[in-house]
């Protein structure tokens, strides 16, 4: 068995808290035990069984299997095949829905990969968690489950509404034809993608306003190159321009 050294970072979100590898030996078993994390098994060669939550699995090369954070479980190595694994161990929330395991051939390159580490002194811990994300937007791919194109049009409506964002181009996004997304945003939302856009952006616009930014940068800020079309549209939205707005966000 290897496990490297790693320091506990106590960065937000994700974090690193073990890596390692071993080769079993035959019916090497481990539990039944729990953890305060979670813990990642990637079985590399053999095979062997993973139990959980009154589930038992035949695991073998290429599968992957999931220890969630104080859920007790058990794995043991098969008496005559045993597996050689992997395991990456992190606290944190996941950016995906685990399952118990996964059959994923193709994440063996991530894993293999984080061996690397071992060469590593300062970003040991910061290499092996890009290896982690990795395998996270591996994850993501491999889930045949389609987001909901009118939340990924909010996404990127909140994300870029600072460009030129057309509709057009959010439908095309989304790969949905222009008209059938524009009524099925309508339909779910309670207002046109257009309206929402400009809802958005004035929304920000009097944020930036307020900290005293200028109308001219609040405007490109907030997707807007004609500072004139920017206060045109602020004023039907609020009844007042922007400067007139800032002046009276000042007076408070």
């Amino acid at each position: 068995m290897h496990s490297e050294i790693i320091m506990n970072k106590e960065y937000a979100g994700v974090n690193l808290v073990q890596f390692g590898y071993e080769y079993c030996e035959k019916s090497h078993g481990f539990g039944p035990a729990t953890r305060t994390h979670w813990l990642f098994h990637f079985v590399v060669s053999g095979k062997g069984i993973f139990q959980i939550n009154g589930k038992r699995y035949a695991l073998s090369s290429g599968m992957m299997f999931v220890i969630p954070p104080f859920v007790e479980t058990y794995y043991e190595a098969d008496a005559e095949d045993p597996w050689e694994y992997i395991w990456v161990g992190f606290t944190g929330t996941p950016p995906l829905q685990l399952n118990d395991f996964y059959n994923i051939p193709g994440a063996l390159r991530i894993f293999q990969h984080m061996k690397v580490c071992h060469d590593l002194h300062n970003g040991k811990t910061e290499f092996i968690l890009a290896q982690l994300w990795e395998l996270f937007s591996f994850l993501m791919e491999e889930n045949q489950t389609k987001e909901d194109p009118i939340n990924a049009a909010l996404n990127l409506i909140r994300s870029q509404y600072m460009t030129p964002l057309s509709i057009s181009q959010i439908a095309a996004s989304v790969h949905l034809e222009r008209t059938y997304f524009s009524k099925m945003f309508s339909e779910r939302m309670g207002s046109s993608p257009q309206q929402y856009l400009i809802e958005h952006r004035m929304k920000q616009a009097k944020a930036f306003l307020s900290l005293g930014y200028s109308v001219t940068t609040t405007a490109t800020s907030v997707g807007y190159s004609d500072i004139y079309i920017f206060s045109k549209i602020f004023k039907q939205r609020f009844g007042e321009s922007p400067s007139h707005y800032q002046k009276n966000c000042n007076k408070e």
